[in-house]
């Protein structure tokens, strides 16, 4: 069954799923677009076949189109979404969902009551060495798992519409689900903005898990140094994934 593929945001993240969709033998990449025309121009070069516009409700309206990938600025997920989900089509959006929690409960809520697809591309967890880890829980290297520690920080990039929280911590959180997979039973979390930024520039997450597991993040845009690091720890053994190394990211102890 191939899938006809709609892109909506072609700035930093969209030309990655138009090149991936278009060469996939499972999809169609039908039509893109994008608000600023010098993006979608350079691509149209590159891609014949495809249709170009400007106007995201082509791409939502498509008689062809049966799924819509959304890559555009956090403020905008909530509507396109939307929209695309009462026309009908399956989403894929890029992290986050939306920076409302009651807005993201919403297009849950919409997406299950109309039987359509709503898929966050929180990409991570398909990344070999967290693929890795998810073998390494599974059977049960570690033993009973006590902890989840990450860090996620660098200089930088900083964002305008979305604070630290929304921008990097989806990462860990995704991933940090996808390895415990147990309830969880409360958050917590603090963060404060600095440099003259509205929103958050640093910020802690404390995750209390079912089982007596206890999660945590920290991610900041203030940091000297790039550090990309995560731990599990269990009554056999801990594990490191340190995806700066080049070889050995991943350290057994």
């Amino acid at each position: 069954m191939t899938v006809n593929v709609g892109v909506i945001g072609l700035g930093y993240w969209g030309p990655n799923l138009v090149r991936n969709f278009n060469s996939s033998p499972g999809s169609k990449l039908v039509i893109c677009c994008d608000v600023q025309a010098e993006r979608w121009q350079k691509l149209a070069r590159q891609y014949a076949t495809v249709e170009f516009t400007r106007e995201a409700r082509e791409v939502i309206a498509h008689p062809e189109v049966s799924a819509v990938v959304i890559a555009t600025p956090v403020h905008t997920h909530y509507a396109l979404v939307k929209q695309a989900l009462q026309a009908g089509k399956h989403v894929l959006v890029a992290k986050p969902l939306t920076d409302q929690l009651d807005q993201a409960l919403e297009l849950v809520e919409l997406a299950e009551s109309m039987k359509l697809i709503l898929q966050v591309d929180h990409t991570f967890i398909y990344h070999p060495a967290v693929e890795k880890l998810k073998d390494i829980v599974a059977r049960g290297e570690l033993g009973d798992l006590y902890y989840f520690d990450s860090v996620r920080i660098n200089l930088g990039l900083f964002q305008t519409d979305v604070s630290v929280l929304w921008d990097l911590a989806p990462h860990d959180i995704s991933i940090m689900d996808y390895l415990i997979e147990r309830p969880v039973e409360w958050v917590q979390a603090i963060g404060a903005s600095h440099a003259g930024h509205k929103s958050e520039s640093m910020a802690y997450i404390t995750v209390q898990f079912a089982d007596n597991i206890l999660g945590h993040c920290h991610v900041n845009w203030l940091a000297p140094m790039k550090t990309r690091l995560m731990m599990l720890g269990g009554s056999r053994r801990l594990v490191v994934y340190d995806d700066n190394l080049v070889t050995e990211k991943i350290k057994i102890y």
